[in-house]
């Protein structure tokens, strides 16, 4: 274990229990910046990482809350797992003729941070909207959209694949507001708990990718959990004490000068 991986996790772990950001966009940066880790071993652990992170809310999100709309994650899945596949071949691929990733991934990663950024903004403005919405509307809103709803929410799982397993970012924030947009009706906790079960299985399938590829560091996974686990438990008991917009708004800014550095590194 590495004491300052494990307190890394536990700063992360302490914000995405306050502010419900993915630790993605908060993880992936810090590993590359302040520890030199290459940016594909970065985002290969730290979609493990969050594989195994956000299992334990999705079971709460379930069996408390009943706050998962299974049919809506099976179509983004649809589009997301197929388009991870697909990316992590095609990694695979320039790996084996011997050309250069990382250049892709770190581009790839400031998009997605610029995303995340804007995307944090937009659902402090839509989250107001859907707690109005009486939750009795959900499953029917969802389910009876037809077949052009169908096929944006597949469209969005796409770009989420691909986005995800290039820079492990996106499957929060970006998947929520996402889902705001397209289900304008769902109650806020429904439009969460879906996003959270279908950044499960993405993470997963992109994780084990990356570990196939060998961008994975056991020993920084391990430190990682021991830290971010009792961070989130903390975190989500002091949410109701700390500002959440103050903080949303300079996680923001901060993901914004990020973005923009790894945009034009």
């Amino acid at each position: 274990m590495n004491f300052g991986y494990t307190l890394s996790g536990l700063l992360v772990g302490l914000l995405v229990g306050v502010t419900g950001v993915g630790g993605g966009s908060l993880m992936t940066p810090l590993l590359v910046f302040l520890f030199g880790f290459n940016p594909a071993v970065a985002v290969g652990t730290d979609l493990l990482f969050a594989a195994i992170t956000k299992t334990s809310g999705v079971w709460v999100h379930h069996t408390k809350h009943g706050s998962v709309n299974w049919k809506v994650v099976t179509w983004l899945a649809c589009g997301s797992l197929p388009c991870s596949v697909i990316t992590l071949m095609i990694l695979k691929h320039f790996l084996d003729i011997g050309k250069e990733v990382t250049g892709a991934i770190t581009f790839t990663l400031g998009v997605a941070l610029l995303l995340t950024a804007v995307s944090l903004i937009a659902r402090s403005i839509f989250v107001k909207q859907t707690n109005s919405i009486d939750e009795s509307d959900d499953d029917e809103q969802a389910i009876q959209l037809g077949a052009i709803q169908i096929s944006a929410t597949i469209f969005v799982g796409a770009i989420l694949g691909v986005l995800v397993t290039l820079s492990s970012v996106g499957a929060g924030a970006l998947g929520t507001v996402a889902l705001l947009f397209l289900y304008p009706k769902m109650k806020s906790v429904k439009i969460v708990g879906t996003d959270l079960a279908h950044a499960i299985p993405l993470t997963a399938v992109a994780g084990l990718g990356h570990l196939s590829l060998g961008n994975v560091d056991f020993v920084l996974l391990g430190s990682l959990l021991v830290g971010s686990l009792p961070g989130i438990w903390v975190g989500s008991h002091l949410s109701a004490k700390i500002p959440e917009k103050l903080l949303r708004i300079i996680l923001a800014i901060i993901l914004l000068l990020i973005g923009t550095k790894f945009v034009l590194q």
